[in-house]
């Protein structure tokens, strides 16, 4: 039986269930339905921390350091290990390393340093001299690097350092197995190989050899060895060149990035690492012009190997991550 208060009941309820909507909905951000359908939140995967002295030493974590934009400090929280052994063995080998900090002209420098580059490189200097390596071991260097890559929570930076010793080739260390560091042990069975691999070759000669035919055609991209940037050439160029323009009138087509390991370390790791080249090449790809849709990344690990994983040129060209149109 309704009476006269009915329609203050009525509007206390319709008032309570409103108050709880906007407290749960609008300010504890809890319903994820009333995003509008248009955002996006664009994700950076973090690439893995490789600092190599050719075949003496080597390490290898999932993680990496990561900066603020416009930040110098160097959040190492998020590293998976630690620099333990990077420091034991510049404090008893007597090996000089020079740490190279990158950075972007849109970031603003507030350090003391001539570039913010130079600034995140010498606080890490900081840290290894604290942890006893000898300062005389140790150099610095900014570099201006304009395609970083910063995430969209946090204005985050992940890697932004690069570790150089002195006499190594920056751009391919040799190669170690994750078993054993200081001798090539290597199975004896002779894995399917497609491609014969020279001696000696380099990331950067592998990535020299691959040829630009048309987008429907594979091409590899090759990494230096602990850098998350692939190697740029001019058949790269013109690949990415012609993507861009057919994707752009094909929205049903689709770039493909594949990404594949050589067989040194667990599966799940392999797996991993593979992933995060493959998401690597597509983190650089969104300024290009390809719309993120149009852009899907696949993680191989050590399947279908380019070249036998028995010799370390071999393992270099299995590094990879290959593109195509589909």
């Amino acid at each position: 039986m309704f009476t006269n208060k009915t329609p203050w009941i009525i509007l206390l309820v319709l008032w309570m269930i409103g108050s709880t909507w906007w407290h749960v909905c609008k300010i504890k951000q809890l319903c994820v339905d009333d995003l509008p359908s248009s955002t996006t939140l664009p994700t950076v995967a973090m690439p893995s921390l490789i600092i190599a002295d050719g075949d003496r030493f080597r390490l290898d974590m999932a993680g990496n350091f990561s900066f603020a934009k416009s930040g110098a400090n160097a959040n190492m929280s998020a590293l998976g290990g630690s620099l333990d052994s990077l420091t034991a063995y510049l404090k008893t080998t007597g090996r000089t390393m020079e740490i190279r900090g990158y950075y972007a002209s849109t970031e603003a420098n507030t350090s003391s340093f001539p570039n913010l580059g130079l600034a995140r490189a010498e606080g890490i200097k900081q840290y290894l001299v604290q942890q006893g390596v000898p300062a005389a071991s140790l150099t610095t260097k900014g570099v201006l690097q304009d395609d970083l890559t910063f995430t969209a929570a946090g204005d985050s930076l992940y890697g932004g350092l690069n570790f150089v010793f002195d006499g190594a080739d920056s751009a391919s260390p040799v190669d170690t197995t994750l078993t054993d560091l200081t001798t090539d042990t290597t199975s004896t069975a002779t894995a399917p190989a497609t491609e014969t691999v020279a001696a000696g070759i380099t990331e950067a000669g592998l990535a020299a050899k691959e040829k630009f035919t048309t987008v429907f055609e594979p091409i590899d991209l090759y990494f230096p060895l602990g850098e998350a940037n692939y190697i740029k050439t001019p058949e790269t160029a013109k690949f990415f060149k012609e993507a861009v323009a057919y994707l752009s009138t094909h929205k049903e087509k689709k770039l493909v990035l594949t990404g594949y390991t050589d067989n040194s370390g667990p599966d799940d790791v392999n797996l991993r690492l593979s992933r995060d080249r493959a998401n690597q090449v597509k983190a650089r790809l969104r300024q290009s012009g390809i719309s993120p849709d149009q852009i899907v990344t696949d993680a191989k690990g050590e399947a279908n190997p380019k070249a036998s994983n028995d010799t370390r040129e071999g393992r270099k060209a299995n590094r990879r991550v290959m593109v195509v149109v589909k």
